[in-house]
């Protein structure tokens, strides 16, 4: 069936949207359809023109990720369509580069819409990058965490106490997990390990795992034992100077194209916690000065 041949589309509808003077080749004879060539293609990515035609019908189902590259390379994919395109063939993309701390434009946007809501951006190893006035009245100024190079990893497993337990606060004050502390970072663990596999060359997050490893008993445990998954959600309880304690749902939204994570607090409608968060809309209102983040 067509609709399962997702890698063979999506190379068709590739090439046929690249002119020859976009791959380095002159246009030769009447041209039907614009983009390339099956044989043009087939003569940029060094492949034979009978397995470009293979791929694109689906008779070739399973190409290496040696073939996947030469396509990628030959039709000028951005990092997103390349990694798409191996998907496609069913094969992880390739690791490689850094950890981007850029923030789009959009990203900026969508916050900045976000203003009564608790919300951060972390990089994709968990480095806190930006923030609006609502995270600092509910989590207090980032300055404040003691967290090494702004790190979540790398405050969430600082040296434990004389008891072997992790410090009772991550922020200004203390923040847990309902689940528990080791459900939490079991999961923020799972979520660094895929980054690391994503950023293999990228010396400056090998090095913090490094640090963590041999600073945290708990941290090189979860390392060399846990799982590789995601973090997308969570539900807190915040111990707050001004509130008392408050309970909110934690929600991880991921980037397409920019592999950050914007992070968000939120309560329910009439629940105590949504009485909370507006009590703290108020306090961040009035307060003198706001920590700059966003």
């Amino acid at each position: 069936m067509a609709g399962t041949n997702t890698f063979g589309i999506t190379l068709r509808g590739w090439r046929e949207r690249l002119s020859p003077s976009d791959g380095g080749l002159a246009a030769e004879g009447d041209r039907r359809i614009p983009g390339l060539r099956r044989e043009e293609l087939a003569r940029l990515a060094g492949l034979s023109v009978d397995y470009v035609v293979r791929l694109e019908q689906g008779r070739a189902r399973h190409p290496s990720a040696q073939v996947v590259t030469a396509l990628s390379r030959a039709l000028r994919l951005d990092t997103s369509e390349r990694d798409h395109l191996f998907r496609c063939a069913g094969l992880a993309p390739p690791a490689g580069g850094n950890v981007s701390m850029d923030v789009p434009v959009r990203v900026h946007r969508l916050v900045h819409h976000l203003g009564e809501t608790p919300v951060a951006v972390f990089a994709a190893d968990w480095t806190l990058i930006r923030w609006n006035s609502m995270w600092t009245a509910t989590f207090g100024d980032p300055a404040s965490y003691g967290w090494d190079e702004r790190n979540l990893v790398a405050g969430m497993f600082r040296p434990t106490d004389g008891g072997g337990h992790r410090p009772a606060s991550i922020a200004a004050w203390p923040v847990r997990s309902w689940l528990g502390d080791e459900a939490e970072e079991a999961a923020l663990a799972a979520d660094l390990r895929t980054t690391a596999a994503a950023y293999a060359s990228d010396s400056r997050l090998a090095a913090l795992v490094e640090r963590t490893v041999l600073a945290s008993p708990r941290f090189a445990r979860l390392w060399f034992t846990g799982t590789a998954r995601a973090l997308t959600d969570d539900r807190k309880i915040i111990e707050h100077p001004l509130v008392g304690r408050i309970a909110l749902d934690l929600d991880v939204l991921l980037v397409p194209g920019a592999d950050i994570r914007i992070v968000t607090y939120a309560a329910a409608a009439e629940t105590a916690g949504a009485e909370k968060l507006d009590a703290l809309r108020v306090a961040s209102r009035s307060a003198v000065t706001v920590p700059s983040g966003f």
